[in-house]
């Protein structure tokens, strides 16, 4: 068991959602935090209530996706602290669209965020996670980097590879010999506004139908459960217990036993359900 007081640690999309949350409970435990955001607004919001809970923090805006401005970042927060021991990669969006009619835009704006940020994120802090000598990083799947859904390929294809990904660096650590842990989190329907965002960007390039704007209110209400903050804690449990892997959520602990039992025959048991649960998006 460790403890992440006193540790170092980065979050990305800390401005809101999730990463909001990891940095108020990393705050409670007695981190430090290197807070980074697009949304400034949501960042510093973030920051103020970090602060009232004892923490210090040094907040920047980033883009997750612009490969040297992360690698900057990293140098900038390794001289602020001195160290740097933890970085959650937690900066995400979500997207909708099926692969026939999907935009090639979409595909680049969701695994530059989504997939590259990771990548981005772990090897820009990687060198300076080694040399703390207690490096810890936590990279963020999502239940749909376990199990694919239509109309997502997107997102899915964004949070499988962030699992293949870090699933490879927690082997090559270990055969490395490098003092660096490694976990990937696999968050259930968690209570945040990422997949309203996504369905308001989409609904930016043509209209919305009344029964898409209906099933986008009963995912949110019937599928979106957990509270954002119950989310982190389980998260920073895992972390603090050295866990390789953290499934967040009821749904997503069901979900993992489900595909591992009867990959065969999930996907169509998915769309009958998503069809009963959502109703039809036509």
């Amino acid at each position: 068991m460790g403890s992440v007081r006193d540790k170092v640690a980065v979050v990305t999309g800390a401005g809101s959602g999730i990463g909001r949350r990891l940095a108020l409970e990393l705050a409670r435990r007695g981190a430090r935090l290197a807070l980074s955001d697009v949304d400034e607004a949501g960042l510093g919001e973030t920051a103020d209530q970090a602060k009232a809970l004892g923490a210090e923090v040094h907040t920047a805006r980033l883009d997750v996706a612009d490969r040297q401005a992360v690698c900057d970042y990293a140098d900038v927060v390794a001289e602020h602290f001195g160290v740097v021991h933890q970085i959650y990669n937690n900066a995400g969006v979500a997207s909708s669209g099926s692969i026939l009619e999907g935009d090639w835009d979409e595909y680049d704006h969701v695994l530059g965020i989504n997939l590259y940020g990771v990548i981005h994120g772990t090897k820009a802090f990687l060198p300076h996670l080694v040399a703390s000598g207690d490096g810890h990083v936590v990279n963020v799947s999502s239940l749909n980097g376990i199990m694919a859904q239509p109309g997502l390929s997107a997102y899915c294809a964004s949070k499988f590879g962030v699992r293949g990904f870090t699933e490879t660096l927690r082997a090559e650590m270990l055969s490395g010999g490098h003092p660096v842990q490694v976990t990937v989190v696999h968050p259930g329907g968690v209570r945040t506004n990422i997949a309203t965002a996504a369905f308001e960007r989409g609904a930016e390039k043509r209209p919305t139908t009344a029964a898409e704007q209906a099933r986008m209110r009963t995912y949110n209400e019937k599928l979106l459960k957990l509270p954002a903050e119950q989310a982190a804690r389980i998260v920073v449990d895992g972390v603090e217990a050295g866990k390789p892997r953290v499934l967040v959520g009821t749904d997503a602990k069901i979900i993992d036993l489900v595909v591992r039992l009867v990959p065969r025959f999930y996907p169509a048991a998915l769309v009958r359900f998503g069809g009963k649960v959502l109703g039809s998006a036509d």
